[in-house]
């Protein structure tokens, strides 16, 4: 399905409060950690990165703005979605994920890839175990697991911004199973962008973590 811009405000939830919360990670260390930012890594878990430059637009503002307000912003691309195209992106090494992206200051880049769950990592096997992705980006990051960015009101949500330099940490399944699939969009964002920084994007970390 494609991105559609929004036209109009969207009222908040009534009572976010009630809204379930994003799975939380486990604090306990896993039995097993595989690093994403190595070839063998991201061999394992099928992941192949891809990534874009995501760039600041001009667009009309919400009909139901108030009226001095003509214009206003967005992201393009719009690489959360589901089943994006993303044929005709850079190929990144899983090696040169800590190479410094974007122009810096106020900039963003989108990362793109497809974990895949094995049967077995060395002698453990990955059958009915909880999978965690934990990225850290400098200097923040969303992080879009299938189309959707886990999130809700005035709760932890480990998908959104956690923080300056902060780890996002997603369970991506309580029993994943070989040949699951994950379909991840990490949105990096240089910050605080009140105060642009004079440094580019970056992995500090990327893993997938099994608890069994």
């Amino acid at each position: 399905m494609p991105y559609v811009r929004p036209t109009k405000s969207t009222p908040p939830p009534k009572y976010p409060q009630q809204a379930p919360q994003p799975a939380i990670a486990p604090l306990t260390p896993p039995n097993l950690s595989v690093d994403l930012m190595t070839t063998q890594g991201s061999a394992t878990m099928g992941a192949k990165w891809k990534g874009k430059e995501a760039l600041l637009v001009t667009c009309p503002a919400l009909s139901d703005s108030m009226p001095e307000f003509k214009t206003t912003y967005d992201v393009e691309p719009h690489a959360e979605i589901l089943g994006y195209d993303d044929s005709d992106w850079t190929d990144i090494a899983a090696t040169d994920l800590a190479a410094r992206r974007g122009g810096g200051m106020v900039s963003f880049y989108w990362f793109r890839m497809t974990l895949t769950i094995p049967g077995r990592i060395s002698d453990f096997s990955t059958a009915e175990t909880k999978a965690v992705l934990t990225v850290n980006v400098d200097d923040y990051a969303e992080v879009w697991v299938n189309g959707v960015m886990p999130r809700t009101p005035g709760r932890p949500s480990p998908a959104a911004i956690q923080g300056f330099n902060m780890p996002n940490r997603l369970v991506l399944g309580d029993s994943v199973n070989p040949g699951d699939k994950f379909e991840i969009a990490i949105f990096a964002i240089n910050g605080p962008i009140s105060a642009a920084p004079a440094n580019f994007l970056w992995f500090r970390e990327a893993k997938v973590e099994f608890w069994r």
